[in-house]
């Protein structure tokens, strides 16, 4: 039995198991909209995040602070494959080389098209920016929320978390860190 049919086959099993009629219409062909669901929802297994960087590194004397803030995204969590609904707020210093912007949300869609925990996220994003762009800083921030903590559990509605990651300069100066803190402060909650 192919992987496909495998996974189809586990859902009808979790549709059955809270009690639903496997046949009844509405559920036909829920099965296989649940596995490409999966398959774009995790996408970001087949991805490799320094390839879609270097496919847009440019030559720059700027050496300045570079902000894209608000990137919307949609994960799930590791613990219990719910969403998690937030926003990256990115920032880094150029060490001579920038990148195309639009690869900047690529690579969060890379991470949070995995399960994830948001702590980790953070530090996959920003590590591999700094690795990549080799920059003189990078600083990545994450408000998100968690649906493990709204639909099930404790059920705190509404409730942020926010995460951080610093390199270089935003870890070593205060006033680097500052800067992309107040910045990216107009932003949170939203």
């Amino acid at each position: 039995m192919s992987k496909e049919l495998e996974f189809e086959d586990s859902v009808r099993n979790m549709l059955e198991y809270v009690g639903e009629d496997i046949n009844r219409e509405g559920l036909e062909k829920t099965p296989s909209r649940v596995r490409k669901a999966f398959e774009f929802m995790c996408s970001g297994y087949n991805q490799n995040p320094k390839e879609i960087i270097n496919q847009a590194l440019f030559t720059s004397s700027n050496d300045e602070m570079v902000v894209i803030k608000d990137i919307e995204f949609y994960s799930m969590c590791e613990h219990h494959m719910l969403p998690i609904i937030g926003k990256a707020h990115i920032a880094y210093i150029p060490n001579g080389k920038v990148v195309g912007l639009s690869k900047i949300p690529r690579i969060v869609d890379v991470f949070a098209r995995r399960l994830q925990i948001q702590e980790q996220m953070t530090e996959q994003i920003c590590d591999a920016l700094h690795e990549t762009l080799n920059p003189k800083g990078v600083a990545v921030m994450i408000d998100a929320r968690h649906m493990c903590m709204e639909m099930r559990g404790v059920q705190k509605i509404c409730s942020t978390t926010v995460t951080s990651a610093l390199r270089g300069l935003f870890k070593r100066e205060k006033k680097t860190k500052d800067e992309f803190l107040a910045i990216v402060a107009q932003s949170l909650h939203k």
